[in-house]
């Protein structure tokens, strides 16, 4: 879209002076969102579903705080003050200083145990993800940045998960549980995120009585096994699709939002693309509960918990219609 033929909310506000708590309160909103300030009080984003709805629950909190408030809906009158209203969102110096950032942290990752690797990796996601959520215009800085943070995350996987298989390029065939049942399946043990998911998705849907092994290495599988998330393994990544992902694709299972959802975020959070809320908490819990659990097995016990009530949790949304 054009610059002048972008629309842009304008949110104008005032308060007491004697409102410094909700004044501050307001600012950091305000901050957090990455408004455009064109002076103070009178604050810009684009013109946007979820945008729109923030500024105006903060219009509203300004009224309860006891000040004003308008949300106006403008558009640039020539493309210079389009160009001018988009300059106030470029993020390019930002994302320069997150690529710094991150190559320092990217230094210091080959020295580092795992569980320090996990707290950098989440650290640095967080950065990622409100950068992005920010970042109303996208150009060459945050394409130089998203390729960036692509290098740290898969140098992190490699080293908390070695032996993270390559992509392959064929056809995803159609598979009958039928024939897939009481089967024993190996993968890598010292279980992360598509792994475990996997493990979840193959005793929940697949086969209830599957048997697992947690191999030190891919070449301790056994033949009469189903290897999965590993080079060479029955089940893996193909293409842009993670092995959670091959799984519920293999089996029919495409029409279950709920687990379409749940691979969207093993899918961001193993390969680093796309963005689902819920990913850094579920992270977050995977690395919890790796640090308690004795075993890989009563870590998918644990794990298998959290992703019971993920798959309810948007299988949930998905039938909930919208509120107009």
């Amino acid at each position: 879209m054009n610059a002048i033929d972008t629309t842009w909310l304008l949110l104008i506000v005032s308060l007491p002076s004697d409102s410094a708590t909700a004044r501050m309160r307001i600012w950091r909103t305000l901050k957090s969102l990455g408004c455009g300030a064109l002076r103070d009080g009178a604050y810009l984003l684009p013109d946007r579903a979820a945008e729109r709805h923030q500024l105006s629950e903060l219009a509203a909190e300004t009224i309860r705080e006891g000040g004003s408030a308008w949300l106006l809906t403008v558009q640039a009158q020539s493309a210079g003050e389009g160009e001018a209203f988009r300059t106030l969102f470029d993020r390019s110096a930002a994302w320069s200083e997150f690529v710094l950032t991150l190559g320092a942290a990217h230094r210091l990752l080959a020295g580092q145990a795992p569980q320090e690797i996990n707290r950098s990796l989440r650290k640095m996601r967080r950065e990622y993800e409100a950068a992005c959520a920010v970042d109303y215009f996208p150009n060459q800085a945050s394409a130089a940045a998203e390729a960036a943070w692509l290098d740290f995350l898969n140098a992190a996987e490699s080293l908390l998960s070695p032996g993270e298989p390559q992509a392959v390029t064929a056809e995803i065939p159609a598979r009958d549980p039928a024939q897939y049942q009481g089967r024993t399946w190996a993968t890598r043990r010292h279980l992360w995120v598509d792994r475990v998911a996997s493990a979840w998705l193959i005793r929940r849907f697949i086969d209830p009585q599957a048997h697992f092994l947690w191999l030190a290495t891919p070449a301790d599988c056994p033949p009469d096994a189903l290897g999965f998330d590993f080079d060479h393994a029955a089940f893996t990544h193909v293409g842009e699709r993670v092995t959670f992902e091959v799984l519920f694709a293999s089996f029919a299972l495409e029409q279950d939002h709920g687990l379409k959802r749940l691979g969207a975020m093993v899918h961001a959070l193993d390969v680093g693309s796309g963005f689902v809320p819920e990913a850094a908490g579920f992270e977050a819990m995977l690395a919890g509960a790796r640090r308690q659990a004795g075993d890989d097995d009563q870590l998918l016990a644990a794990m298998s918990a959290v992703l019971d009530a993920l798959h309810a949790h948007f299988s949930n949304a998905a039938a909930t219609p919208a509120t107009p």
